[in-house]
């Protein structure tokens, strides 16, 4: 009895292909990441000047600032590196991902990100635009880390 003879070919995975974020979807996430701990980072400063107590106001503006750091780490830099999704990216069903690899980018290189937003403000808040008309809905950071936003459920 003969079998016929199957042949295999090698497993060929298809190529990674991006939904981009909307404009509005990115936006969102950024207020949402900002906005709240920004929010409450006021609302406890504010509360510290009540007393009228100049030493008080430093400690607590000090403490404040330690905070805000170690959150935008945590946020920004632990959870969207290793899921791809910050606080505001999860609510707004989006995360960040490597451009090559569809995967979540890292510690160092979503903090690197973080930083290289900087030059999305030069000049005019020009990178911050440009995902209006970019191919690939990318900030000029995005474009430097090599990295996406893209649509979460797929």
């Amino acid at each position: 009895m003969s079998v016929p003879h199957l042949a295999t070919q090698p497993s060929q995975r298809a190529p990674y292909v991006p939904v981009p974020a909307t404009y509005g979807q990115r936006v969102g996430g950024f207020l949402i990441d900002v906005g709240i701990p920004m929010g409450l980072l006021f609302t406890v400063l504010i509360a510290a000047l009540i007393p009228r107590d100049r030493t008080l106001a430093l400690v607590v503006y000090a403490i404040s600032a330690v905070v805000a750091v170690v959150f935008v780490l945590w946020n920004s830099g632990y959870c969207q590196g290793r899921t791809g999704q910050s606080l505001g990216k999860r609510a707004l069903g989006v995360r960040l991902v490597g451009a090559a690899t569809g995967k979540p980018v890292g510690f160092r290189r979503a903090v690197g990100r973080q930083i290289a937003h900087l030059f999305d403000a030069i000049p005019f808040l020009l990178g911050y635009a440009w995902p209006l008309w970019d191919e690939q809905k990318q900030t000029f950071a995005d474009k430097m880390c090599r990295t996406l936003v893209v649509q979460a459920d797929l």
